[in-house]
């Protein structure tokens, strides 16, 4: 990548440039600072007793702390003795003041350690890497689930991340950077794993430092808490047994996977320490390799993913390392080099069940994925070398000339001449949806404003001769396969076919996937505003209107939730429908893209058919199909203002291929250079 002081007028350029990133930078640091200040607002808002529950072993009579009995009586105190010794001085605050010392002091933690993060990135880096990577790095920090975890119950895990990269990049001398690792291993013993990495690296006193410093202060801990000690290190084996059952979902080790699978007993304890053995002698080789590769933060990520690994419980407020690997660069190309950090970034800010779908059989990834990353971390991903030609300038994105459009004004974004990576567009999609799943949850209305809003709209379409509803309902009801075929058509196709397009039109036509995905999610972000602003009870959820729901049957009027309809979807996300929304962008789409007649027929009968389907079930009204097709109006309307006019992929015929009527020429090109057989690894997002 260029500096500034490269381009041609280098130092005219520079002020520009300098101003853009200087306001970048506060534009961060600024919502760094919201995150925390949002912290501080949930510890001030969570009721007593709800915070800091995994402190509850301080907690005594009229709020006073203080330590009653062993630390591990009630099991949810996890960390060492050295924790509960370092935690003394907590004995003589007030409940209120160790909500709030706690909270500050693991936020000036959080900072401190985005600091070193960002100080310890593998040189050279740019002036905008430099620049922007402090408050970058607190800011996914602070979004991150372990701190937010360790925010909550009121953990220690921060600290032997913190003293691991002081050791390592802030300290001079090895003895002293051996103190910080064995502190750390102190508070988190399979932190000792970091000892081969400093050993296999040249700092053998470093190493030999970190032994002596973890020794010792057990030693310390064990002589001032000798029963506690022997709880821990003995009847509980390092730990294990401690904050909750080991078969939990939130213990992402393979110990933990290894219990979810229904392995017991020896046979598990046998595969568990053969499988930890072999992941951390691969592991470590790995990290050794970047270490003396120049990349040490990596190589730091990388043990402690090893350590999340092999950890007989490893919690969600310990899984701190694998958001580390963020630095790692993946992929020659600049379009692959986005997956794996953005990948890492949603994994560990975002829960898992909004990463992988909610399909039976893809429930072991979607339980066990953090564990997943951890280990692609360190056996798998193929990092890339300082020496490598692509480290520094991966193969660059090529971009089709600026679309021309009637709106001179109109904010176009450049086009991408290629296929977009097909992993980044997957993680997008699918954050993407179940963004719009919650959000489309969250915004619920009350049932009188809801059933108020459908007596306007049934007002509006009697007006207009429309309200035909009982009539197609109670006629379809009456006829017990054509009943059948709306109730199939109502629940099979409304995901089946828009993701059918989607995955066609990525395969055989990519400059029409790209125009195709921004309309139908500029589609649907409009409709989540009608949801937000107009709740609307559907016809099937009017009480005296006698309308028959003929998918989930009859319903209790008399209870406002509905049962449990309620609790897996919005009843009142009616206005506009989505269902025949998403139809017509199917429709639509195939109509401007299929080469033959009769498939453009085929994908208008389909918008046709969804209307019929979504009035016969009683889940909508005919306006609401109405508002459908307006946010689907929009939505084309948006995508045009934005990319600019749809350019036409070029026909595959019997001779030589040739552009369509309309084409840009130069886009044209590059898609039939590269629409039908790219790798898929070009292109931006």
């Amino acid at each position: 990548m260029a500096t500034e002081q490269s381009r041609p007028g280098g130092a005219t350029g520079a002020g520009p440039t300098a101003g853009r990133l200087g306001a970048a930078r506060a534009l961060l640091w600024l919502v760094a600072a919201i995150l925390a200040v949002r912290q501080i607002a949930v510890v001030l808002n969570t009721p007593k007793g709800e915070l800091l529950t995994d402190l509850e072993t301080w907690v005594g009579p009229s709020g006073v702390l203080h330590v009653n009995g062993s630390l591990y009586d009630s099991t949810q105190f996890t960390g060492t003795p050295l924790g509960g010794l370092a935690l003394k001085p907590l004995t003589r605050m007030a409940e209120q003041a160790l909500g709030w010392g706690w909270t500050f002091g693991t936020l000036v933690l959080v900072v401190a350690l985005g600091l070193i993060a960002a100080r310890a990135l593998p040189q050279p880096v740019n002036r905008r890497t430099a620049l922007l990577a402090a408050p970058v790095a607190v800011t996914l920090l602070m979004l991150s689930l372990p701190v937010r975890n360790t925010l909550y119950l009121g953990q220690t895990s921060i600290l032997p991340v913190l003293l691991v990269l002081a050791g390592c990049f802030v300290v001079r001398g090895e003895r002293t950077s051996g103190v910080c690792v064995g502190l750390a291993a102190a508070f988190q013993p399979t932190v000792l794993l970091f000892v081969p990495l400093l050993w296999f690296t040249g700092r053998r006193r470093a190493a030999a430092s970190t032994g002596i410093t973890f020794a010792g202060a057990t030693a310390l801990a064990w002589a001032a808490l000798p029963h506690d000690s022997y709880t821990y290190w003995v009847h509980h084996l390092a730990g294990v047994g401690l904050g909750g059952r080991a078969d939990d979902l939130a213990n992402q080790s393979l110990h933990g996977v290894l219990l979810r699978l229904g392995l017991e007993g020896p046979l598990e304890v046998v595969v568990f320490f053969a499988l930890a053995a072999a992941v951390a002698a691969l592991g470590m080789r790995r990290a050794i390799h970047y270490a003396r590769d120049g990349q040490l933060l990596l190589a730091v990520a990388l043990t402690g993913c090893v350590v999340v690994a092999v950890s007989p419980t490893s919690w969600k407020h310990q899984l701190l390392w694998v958001l580390l690997a963020v630095v790692g660069r993946v992929g020659q190309k600049t379009s692959a080099r986005y997956v794996w950090p953005l990948a890492v970034v949603l994994l560990m800010t975002l829960p898992a069940k909004m990463m992988v779908p909610n399909v039976g059989v893809l429930h072991p990834v979607r339980d066990n994925v953090v564990l997943l990353a951890a280990l692609a971390a360190a056996l798998v991903v193929p990092f890339l070398s300082r020496t490598s030609e692509f480290y520094r300038t991966p193969t660059p994105t090529r971009y089709a000339p600026k679309a021309e459009t009637r709106f001179r004004r109109a904010p176009l974004l450049r086009r991408v001449a290629t296929r977009p990576n097909l992993l980044l567009e997957l993680l997008l999609i699918r954050v993407t949806y179940a963004a719009y799943q919650r959000t489309r949850l969250e915004a619920t209305g009350s049932r009188a404003a809801a059933e108020e809003h459908a007596n306007q709209i049934l007002a509006v379409e009697k007006v207009l001769f429309m309200d035909i509803e009982h009539w197609f309902n109670h006629t379809v009801v009456g006829i017990g396969w054509l009943r059948g075929f709306f109730d199939f058509y109502y629940t099979s196709f409304h995901f089946v076919v828009p993701l059918t397009v989607l995955g066609v039109l990525y395969w055989r036509r990519p400059a029409d996937y790209r125009w195709a995905r921004t309309a139908i999610g500029l589609t649907t972000l409009l409709a989540l505003v009608g949801f937000f602003f107009y709740p609307l009870a559907p016809p099937r959820l009017m009480p005296g209107l006698g309308i028959i729901d003929t998918i989930h049957g009859a319903q209790d009027f008399s209870r406002p939730d509905y049962g449990r309809l309620t609790e897996l979807a919005n009843q009142y996300a009616a206005m506009p429908s989505l269902h025949f929304g998403w139809s017509l962008w199917c429709g639509l789409t195939i109509a401007l893209v299929a080469p033959k007649v009769w498939m453009k027929v085929l994908g208008l009968l389909h918008p046709f058919f969804t209307a019929l389907a979504i009035v016969a079930t009683g889940n909508h009204w005919i306006l609401d199909a109405v508002g459908g097709a307006a946010v689907v109006g929009a939505g084309f309307g948006l995508t045009y203002l934005l990319t600019g006019p749809r350019t036409t992929a070029p026909r595959q015929g019997r001779g030589e291929p040739h552009e369509q009527p309309g084409a840009t020429g130069s886009l044209a090109t590059a898609v039939q250079r590269d629409g039908g057989g790219d790798d898929g690894g070009r292109g931006g997002a």
